[in-house]
């Protein structure tokens, strides 16, 4: 029981994340080395959370989509792979599922839930009381962390024991096939981040990465340095170029005058 309200204390934490500008700590690559430090096994926590982060590295939210809730299944899935012994293999199989179905719950709460929330701050807007449009906007927040506090909470503290006899009862077959899988879930979800972000103007900068540690066996620390560097450039050329338009078309605008 403590261990399901400390997982549920995690959940909280992680939602919060959105409270403070986005800090990350939402991610599985966070939150599992805290399931593996509550359940008495941080080194596969770590290896389980740096799995799923690879595996979910692509779902994140853009526009109007809401993606499986990646906090749940982070946590849940964690937590199931640790207790039944299965390790980082059988994690993805376990998180993915509980993530969607957390899923639910977000678009309960986007659609139904904080819409409300936003019409009663917009009437305390309107007659000017702003400490209550304050009240209302960490109310909101409060519910939703709170929700998923209560998902893991429940989740873990129902669900442990039925999920390691369903683990257990996986053919062998299966979860080797699952092992293999886990190997493809990095390309996985760099494809789909890249699916994403990429542009014309990044694509030579993602080839150039690909040459860099394929070709001249850099690390990963050095071709980030490297992007780094390549970033304060193009900025610093940008802005320079931007200046001398800007001292061109003053210089016209003198001669006009005259």
């Amino acid at each position: 029981m403590l261990q399901a309200f400390l997982l549920g204390c995690i959940a909280f934490i992680g939602k919060c994340d959105l409270a403070t500008g986005t800090n990350m700590i939402q991610r599985p690559i966070v939150l599992g080395p805290l399931v593996g430090l509550v359940l008495g096994d941080l080194q596969l926590g770590i290896t389980i959370g740096a799995t799923l982060e690879l595996a979910f590295l692509g779902q994140v939210s853009v526009g109007a989509y809401i993606p499986p809730n990646v906090i749940v299944g982070g946590v849940l899935g964690t937590a199931f792979a640790i207790t039944v012994g299965k390790g980082a293999d059988i994690a993805f199989t376990m998180a993915f599922p509980i993530a969607l179905l957390a899923q639910v719950v977000d678009n309960f709460i986007f659609t139904l839930v904080r819409p409300f929330m936003a019409k009663v701050a917009d009437n305390y807007a309107e007659k000017g009381e702003a400490s209550k449009v304050t009240a209302i906007h960490m109310i909101t927040g409060f519910i939703t962390c709170t929700v998923l506090f209560i998902i893991t909470f429940l989740g873990f503290s129902l669900g442990s024991s039925k999920m390691e006899a369903v683990v257990n009862a996986i053919p062998s077959v299966i979860t080797d096939g699952l092992s293999i899988a886990t190997g493809m879930l990095p390309a996985i979800g760099f494809a789909m981040l890249a699916r994403m972000v990429m542009n014309k103007e990044v694509v030579p900068f993602f080839f150039l990465g690909f040459v860099l540690s394929a070709y001249f066996q850099i690390p990963v620390v050095g071709i980030a340095i490297i992007g780094l560097i390549t970033i304060f450039v193009k900025i610093n050329f940008t802005t320079s170029k931007n200046s001398d338009v800007a001292f061109a078309e003053g210089s016209e605008d003198i001669d006009d005058d005259f």
